[in-house]
């Protein structure tokens, strides 16, 4: 398992909760006990022009540090994503989130949206001729809906049912039959029992990433990344992504 993260990832970057001091420091004690920490580049102009327009990735660069953040999330969903491709689980600690982020436009706490930039680009270059992308978070990725609306090399996946167990079943349920090059999760922690949602356990998201990465091994010999989204209570958080992380190590 390969984590990407950027120092600079920690920096108050925007008036938002994702962009809130400290929001990430007890996941980053918690990951550096047991993984060891890979920094990522930012991305390049051209992985952004992908899925955004010119005039949408020149609004975001009028706010230096922002844009700088911004990139960098962007460059470490591209790295997992590289990962994923030699067979091995990745996870991008980084923020700002991007599932909100449409090809014009952006709401939510997103800026470029990370976990389409990564697809598309393995796309493009014919690593990949399908992926399907699993949002857990407690919102609809619509941005990325959007992006790959038209796209039939994409499935997006996002479920809005509840309780607990529903949620995870209909999870199940819902990857029956599918078969693709790779799996891409924007992990989401906002649907916690500490957090927005207040539905799912501990137990619950290791339990999600046991699913998740038993399907990867299954269907594409382990190419498997995610990229956080959302989450907003830190020390839950910590608890949740750990749990998550260590479902996937052990399906």
């Amino acid at each position: 398992m390969k984590i990407y993260f950027h120092k600079d990832f920690l920096q108050h970057y925007a008036f938002d909760p994702a962009a809130e001091p400290g929001r990430l420091d007890p996941t980053l004690a918690k990951l550096k006990q047991k993984y060891t920490l890979t920094e990522p580049q930012a991305a390049g102009k051209e992985d952004i022009l992908r899925v955004h327009t010119e005039r949408h990735r020149q609004n975001i660069a009028r706010d230096e540090l922002l844009y700088h953040t911004a990139m960098l999330a962007a460059g470490a969903s591209i790295s997992a994503s590289e990962t994923a491709m030699e067979k091995e689980f990745a996870f991008a600690l980084c923020r700002p989130p991007g599932h909100h982020a449409s090809e014009d436009s952006c709401w939510g706490f997103c800026y470029f949206n990370n976990i389409a930039v990564a697809v598309s680009r393995l796309l493009e270059k014919g690593r990949i001729e399908s992926a399907i992308i699993v949002d857990f978070d407690l919102h609809y990725g619509d941005g990325t809906a959007n992006i790959f609306q038209r796209n039939p090399a994409v499935s997006f996946w996002h479920s809005r049912v509840s309780p607990s167990d529903r949620f995870i079943n209909t999870l199940e349920k819902d990857l029956e039959g599918k078969n693709p090059d790779l799996v891409a999760v924007s992990a989401g922690f906002d649907r916690g029992v500490n957090d927005w949602g207040g539905m799912l356990t501990r137990e619950d998201y290791e339990k999600i990433g046991s699913i998740l990465g038993n399907f990867a091994r299954e269907t594409c010999e382990n190419r498997l990344f995610a990229v956080l989204e959302g989450g907003y209570n830190p020390e839950a958080l910590a608890v949740n992504i750990e749990a998550f992380l260590n479902g996937l190590a052990k399906s």
